[in-house]
């Protein structure tokens, strides 16, 4: 761990709440891929860590939903799921937690803000629970889990943002406009293994939203989920 980042670890440790055995697991989860391809230096970046937590955070979402919601039919405990562990819900959580001054980027990621920089935060926040995992086993990784993202699972539910951003748009666009929604991509960037695409979201001919992801479907939910917002 760089000497510089040592205060911004100790800050989110603290706030997190929680410790670490094996340090070079930490720093791991918080090093992007660009970061090791500008600086050319040897070492892990944290995507395998981030399929680790992918699937862990899905099985203790999926755990508790199951058991905490008996009589919901499977279909809408998946949309509870996606509105759990999306990138935005993610992301903000690990602004939160003050990840964002642990990660370490290339000089052109780290100029990234907005929705580029969330989606880099969720895919640390999910390596952090895989690093966690790693380090202290299942019940360190569900403690974490349930402080930080099940304890919004009711403000989730209330607030609709359960529903498919994309058929909530639907129905809005043709009880309103009497159009269907269509989506365009904008621009695809990067390489085959790291795309970002742009896509926007028209009804007739007027732009609605734009959204970003690392999918077509990922940015074209992020579309929206703008043009939902923009509305109200």
């Amino acid at each position: 761990m760089t000497h510089d980042k040592k205060p911004a670890f100790r800050a989110f440790l603290k706030r997190a709440g929680i410790s670490f055995t094996d340090e070079t697991l930490l720093k791991t989860a918080f090093t992007h891929r660009s970061y090791l391809n500008e600086s050319h230096i040897e070492g892990e970046h944290n995507e395998r860590l981030e399929f680790l937590g992918d699937a862990v955070l899905e099985l203790v979402v999926t755990d508790y939903l199951f058991r905490t919601y008996p009589d919901i039919p499977e279909g809408q405990l998946t949309a509870y799921r996606a509105a759990l562990v999306n990138s935005t819900m993610l992301g903000d959580i690990a602004e939160e937690l003050g990840m964002n001054e642990c990660l370490f980027l290339s000089k052109g990621e780290a100029k990234d803000t907005g929705r580029a920089r969330s989606s880099i935060l969720a895919d640390t926040f999910e390596a952090v629970v895989g690093a966690l995992y790693m380090d202290q086993g299942y019940e360190a990784s569900d403690r974490f889990i349930t402080q930080y993202v099940l304890s919004r699972t009711e403000n989730m539910i209330e607030s609709g943002a359960w529903r498919d951003a994309k058929s909530a748009f639907q129905e809005y666009a043709q009880a309103t406009h009497g159009f269907t929604p269509r989506y365009e991509v904008v621009r695809a960037e990067g390489p085959d293994h790291d795309k970002h695409f742009v896509v926007s979201v028209l009804v007739g001919e007027e732009v609605m939203g734009e959204g970003e992801g690392s999918s077509k479907q990922h940015a074209e939910q992020n579309a929206a989920e703008i043009a939902l917002a923009a509305k109200k």
